[in-house]
């Protein structure tokens, strides 16, 4: 028995055709098959398509009418498998869900959405910003960007760039309380720090061998990562800051970098994708662009 799609597929040639044996031609098949497909067809329906004789096969009126159905439905069902042809770059649209730590989404990634989508209209961008893994299953996140380590190892991740965490503080604060050379002399300065949501408590600061420093006290702290940057570029206070943020500012010398020390190893910095298997054009498109935007050393340098 056949299968009721490719019933339905031989029975529309059959109608569209002069004879069974043309639509068997048509669709590469025996006039056997194209026979068979209607006898199934009408036992299953109980009404007659086709009036038969020696000369010629003439298509009943309810065989018409099914013919204008079934072609509708043969239609849809195989454009859902046609693969397309690859849309010119001007034309991809749809939805692409992406999530980023506060500070590279605002800074970073959201000027480079603000140029894709100037450059292809067609596209709806969603942006979730978070200092927290996002639940890129709940969330239905096509694309992430992230600093550190990547828990699941089923995602197809880019390691673009090497992120350090640098001490840094303005030249007017250093010129009023002077540079910290230990632990114990910062732990003596106004530090500013960034609260985690979750706990109501500071984020700490990474050290070298995996060591971390949590500040007693502050003279500034805020739940957003840029609001912090800039308190530091402001003087109130020393910061530690991603180098992604703080590389320009050395070189410039609106900041100074101290107890280089006690820096951690670098971090990558991950633009990653949550599934395998296929991908939409436009998914690839700005998951592509983000790799080659970060990966970018004359944009992003890994050393001040």
């Amino acid at each position: 028995m056949l299968n009721r799609l490719e019933m339905l597929r031989l029975f529309v040639a059959a109608a569209e055709a002069k004879s069974f044996k043309e639509a068997a031609l048509r669709l590469h098949v025996s006039p056997q098959a194209v026979t068979r497909a209607v006898q199934e067809l009408e036992e299953h329906l109980g009404e007659l398509l086709f009036h038969r004789n020696t000369r010629a096969n003439r298509i009943t009126d309810f065989g018409t009418r099914l013919a204008a159905e079934a072609r509708g439905a043969v239609q849809g069902v195989d454009a859902l498998f046609q693969r397309a042809s690859p849309l010119p770059d001007n034309e991809l649209a749809g939805l692409v869900r992406l999530t980023a730590p506060k500070a590279l989404g605002q800074h970073f990634v959201m000027p480079l959405l603000a140029e894709l989508g100037r450059e292809f209209p067609g596209l709806r961008l969603d942006l979730r910003l978070s200092d927290r893994p996002a639940d890129v299953v709940d969330e239905q996140i096509d694309i992430g960007v992230r600093v550190g380590f990547l828990r699941d190892s089923r995602f197809v991740a880019r390691a673009v760039a090497k992120v350090h965490f640098h001490t840094v503080a303005s030249p007017a604060l250093l010129d009023a309380v002077g540079e910290p050379r230990t632990l114990a002399d910062l732990q003596q300065r106004p530090v500013t720090v960034v609260m985690d949501p979750a706990t109501g408590k500071p984020w700490p600061w990474f050290l070298k061998d995996g060591e971390e420093w949590l500040p007693q006290t502050w003279a500034f702290a805020t739940d957003e990562t840029l609001a912090e940057f800039a308190a530091v570029r402001a003087g109130l206070g020393f910061g530690q800051v991603v180098s992604l943020l703080t590389i320009p500012l050395l070189r410039s010398g609106e900041l100074r970098r101290v107890l280089p020390q006690l820096e951690p190893d670098p971090w990558n910095l991950y633009v990653y994708r949550p599934q395998r298997g296929p991908v939409a054009a436009r998914i690839r498109l700005v998951f592509d662009r983000l790799v080659e935007f970060f990966a970018d050393r004359e944009r992003f340098p890994e050393e001040p």
